[in-house]
């Protein structure tokens, strides 16, 4: 029989394509355990500040998602020791949530746990991640602490915000099906820094120092935010990024330039015509005002207007 000769699939074209079709714009409501242990508070900032719509290709969302598949196995596999591990909250049906600075910080726990061999009567916050070859090494080599630091910051603040004082960490290489595992214990002077890292960045009004001016430095390079950061790129039209919206010590937004009104999630993604660039997400200098609109001189020598949506 005749060997079909290689092309791109169609099919697989289709696969991707379906996983584009269900991407949102990115934008989390509130500011995630999960990344405020990343290194550059820009970048954490940025992320919680809706700088950039979120668009990946469909083979990555396709990557994202299998991590999502991971974690009912890793849940069964526990069980199978004979340890008792829950994904789900009794009272909520949904998964286990946490939070603090009045719900713009917080996040849901894969799981809590007891009856793990290495400490049975202790309960444990469980956080299950899939790793590719070589990020599996070297988790293995030097620990969860320091090759994957935003892992271990998320799992002290959910040890913190539960009073839970351990967590178990399982973690599975993409590659081989090879498992990892290593308890935590509760750093409590850590947590509550990382913490108070979290609500100082949640109440900047400017974005915060870069961790570096160099605009070719390879972590910068790969972070999704470095077309405006570095590149002078505006950023996406939102409420979060308007100069005249506040995050509250509620939980909620409101807008000075309406009375403290208050904005809810559509509001804040739909913003209106009234909403102006916080200036220094602008790459250029303030240099006039036109009514209500702000003129800037830009890095490439010409004059631009916000005029707003």
């Amino acid at each position: 029989m005749a060997k079909i000769p290689d092309f791109n699939s169609p099919s697989v074209d289709a696969i991707y394509a379906a996983y584009e079709m269900k991407q949102d714009d990115g934008f989390r409501p509130h500011m995630g355990a999960s990344i405020v242990g990343r290194e550059c508070d820009r970048e954490v900032w940025s992320i919680f500040r809706w700088i950039t719509t979120s668009h990946h290709n469909g083979r990555l969302l396709r990557l994202f998602d299998t991590g999502n598949h991971a974690e009912p196995r890793m849940v069964a596999d526990i069980r199978a020791t004979g340890a008792q591990c829950m994904d789900t909250d009794p009272e909520t049906g949904r998964q286990f949530r946490v939070e603090a600075h009045g719900g713009h910080f917080g996040g849901s726990m894969d799981g809590i746990a007891k009856g793990l061999k290495e400490a049975p009567e202790k309960w444990h916050v469980t956080e299950f991640k899939t790793h590719g070859e070589k990020s599996f090494l070297k988790l293995k080599k030097e620990g969860v602490e320091k090759s994957k630091r935003e892992h271990f910051v998320q799992m002290q603040v959910y040890m913190h915000l539960t009073g839970m004082e351990r967590a178990f960490y399982l973690a599975v290489n993409k590659n081989t099906d090879e498992l990892y595992s290593e308890r935590v214990n509760y750093d409590k002077e850590f947590s509550e820094r990382e913490i108070e890292r979290a609500g100082r960045l949640i109440h900047a009004g400017v974005p915060p120092m870069r961790i570096t001016e160099d605009a070719a430095f390879w972590k910068c390079k790969f972070c999704d935010h470095w077309d405006n950061c570095h590149g002078g790129e505006l950023p996406a039209r939102n409420c979060r990024t308007c100069m005249h919206s506040t995050p509250t010590d509620t939980g909620g937004w409101i807008c000075e330039k309406f009375n403290n009104a208050e904005l809810d999630l559509e509001a804040q993604k739909a913003g209106c015509t009234s909403q102006r660039f916080i200036p220094d997400l602008v790459g250029g200098k303030q240099a006039d005002m036109d009514g209500d609109n702000v003129v800037y001189e830009m890095r490439n020598g010409e004059t631009w207007k916000d005029t707003g949506i």
